[in-house]
């Protein structure tokens, strides 16, 4: 077959990269960047050290609210699929991208293949919520990832061309998590950051969500990872260029203890995440690569799409939306202070991960099915 593969966000490039050389060796793929993570840290990175191929189409579509930019992608894509005439047209996740690439394929009447489909989180005020829902029902093929979200879209009326093939992100993390088990990887990232990092010795976090960059909702995140902060224990915040404009705008520091460093390469924040004491986090993608990692976390957010990710945790995952009274006992109770390093420590050194094969399965559905229309072709 023929696919378009459309992405914009370092998430989405992560998934890209576990799955384009699988996809490669039996179909062929012709890869669209949008372009809405335009900054070279966001995204820029991710190509070379993840081995992507470079994007055979580059809109350079950032910024702007969600109606201009998914217009904008909407104006951009159409041509593009014209000239290229794909079988199908693949979208991850649930950014705007994914939105922009599901209408203008099914709009062409193009049948749309979408990775991550059937998560809900049941909040309809965030965007992702939205894209996702409606690129699940523009799909012919629904790759979800796990069994609740093979629930939800039955409960949708989704029940055709739906298969359970597991995380795309936990295959690329099986393959890299042994080039980061070892401790001393903490030295050189410590020496390029200006950071003193030992094992248990610092929380990392990072916060990017709409949800989260209004001023109340700042004010709030920024106290929480202010109390979390030990003069011993630091935060290390990997800041997301909207959410650091977000702050600047509405006049809202940082506290002095939280160290803010540019948002880090793959194996970087796979690192940052291992050998810390805790995760603070709203991201959904960091969420479960915590998971994995067995590394404590507390979600910044009321609701999440990933709830296997909490339910399997053993109490090491907990939402705590923005209450910083719960988020300060939930990290004392999950990473404490007296503990943190040795459990760091026997977490790395233990840490077998195994790949989810999604990559797999996902290349031999589309190899093995025969497209149904675009629109419905799904249901």
């Amino acid at each position: 077959m023929r696919i378009v593969s459309v992405v914009g966000t370092r998430p989405q490039l992560i998934k890209a990269a576990a799955l384009s050389a699988a996809l490669r060796a039996r179909h062929d793929e012709v890869l669209v960047d949008t372009g809405q993570h335009w900054d070279e840290q966001m995204a820029g990175v991710f190509f070379a050290e993840l081995g992507l191929p470079r994007p055979d189409h580059s809109p350079g579509i950032g910024g702007g609210g969600h109606a201009e930019q998914t217009g904008r992608m909407l104006l951009a894509l159409e041509p593009i699929l014209v000239a290229e005439h794909p079988d199908a047209v693949l979208v991850y996740g649930d950014t705007n991208s994914t939105l922009a690439g599901a209408l203008a394929a099914a709009k062409l009447g193009i049948p749309v293949a979408h990775v991550e489909a059937g998560l809900r989180s049941f909040d309809r005020r965030m965007p992702e919520e939205l894209n996702r829902v409606v690129a699940d029902h523009l799909a012919t093929w629904c790759f979800a990832p796990t069994p609740a979200a093979v629930a939800n879209l039955a409960a949708e009326g989704i029940a055709r061309g739906v298969l359970q093939v597991g995380d795309l992100m936990q295959d690329l993390a099986a393959r890299v998590v042994a080039e980061v088990r070892d401790p001393a990887v903490l030295r050189p990232i410590g020496e390029r950051l200006g950071l003193a990092l030992r094992p248990g010795g610092f929380i990392f976090a990072t916060v990017h969500r709409v949800e989260n960059r209004d001023p109340a909702a700042m004010a709030a995140w920024t106290d929480i990872l202010g109390a979390a902060s030990r003069p011993d224990r630091p935060v290390v915040l990997a800041l997301h260029p909207g959410t650091a404009a977000a702050l600047d705008g509405a006049g809202i520091r940082l506290p002095a203890s939280v160290r803010a460093v540019k948002p880090q390469g793959y194996r970087t924040t796979l690192a940052l995440q291992l050998h810390a004491a805790a995760v603070l986090t709203d991201s959904g993608g960091v969420q479960r690569e915590s998971a994995w990692l067995g590394t404590p976390c507390l979600v910044l957010r009321d609701s999440t799409e990933w709830v296997e990710a909490v339910a399997g945790s053993g109490d090491r995952m907990v939402l705590v939306g923005r209450d910083r009274a719960r988020a300060a006992a939930e990290l004392a109770r999950v990473a404490p202070p007296a503990t943190a390093e040795d459990e760091a420590r026997a977490r790395a050194a233990s840490l077998r991960l195994e790949p989810a094969g999604a990559a797999e399965a996902i290349v031999a559905a589309l190899a093995d099915a025969e497209p149904a229309p675009a629109g419905g072709g799904a249901r």
